[in-house]
């Protein structure tokens, strides 16, 4: 199965637009390899794209993937990284998870106890039913916005 070639054409705009970015180099290192690579596409209709891997010591991969999505995604989503839509993981502790373990935290230890650690109450939080499963790691963080 033949693969679809993207044709790159930058208008004038564009052009200038990333020669200034690469002369400027403030960008991380990232993007600039993607400005070269766009414009080494435009400029050059007879380069393969393995000749224009090897010039930027990238993947073949990478050169096909610039032009693919310039082509149907635009010049900013070719050069950045897209933003994530949702966070890794959801927060366990949210405002009201954490009103609870503080509130626990500044209550009477349990018999034989002169305080609260960490452990406790990750223990107590799950023991009571506030969260099904939560860190001690989790708990200092929470309390340490408090102090």
């Amino acid at each position: 199965m033949k693969k679809k070639v993207y044709v790159v054409q930058l208008n004038d705009e564009e052009r200038k637009r990333l020669k200034e970015m690469i002369r400027k180099g403030k960008h991380p290192a990232r993007q600039l390899t993607r400005a070269h690579i766009l414009l080494a596409l435009d400029a050059e209709g007879k380069t393969t794209v393995r000749e224009i891997a090897q010039r930027y010591q990238c993947k073949s991969g990478l050169v096909s993937t610039v032009a693919r999505q310039y082509v149907q995604e635009g010049i900013q989503r070719a050069i950045t990284r897209k933003q994530r839509e949702t966070p890794p993981r959801p927060k366990i502790a949210t405002g009201e998870v954490e009103a609870k373990i503080i509130a626990l935290s500044c209550s009477e230890p349990p018999q034989g106890r002169s305080r609260w650690t960490l452990r406790l109450l990750e223990e107590k939080v799950v023991e009571l039913g506030i969260v099904p499963q939560i860190s001690d790691t989790t708990i200092r963080s929470v309390l340490k916005k408090t102090r």
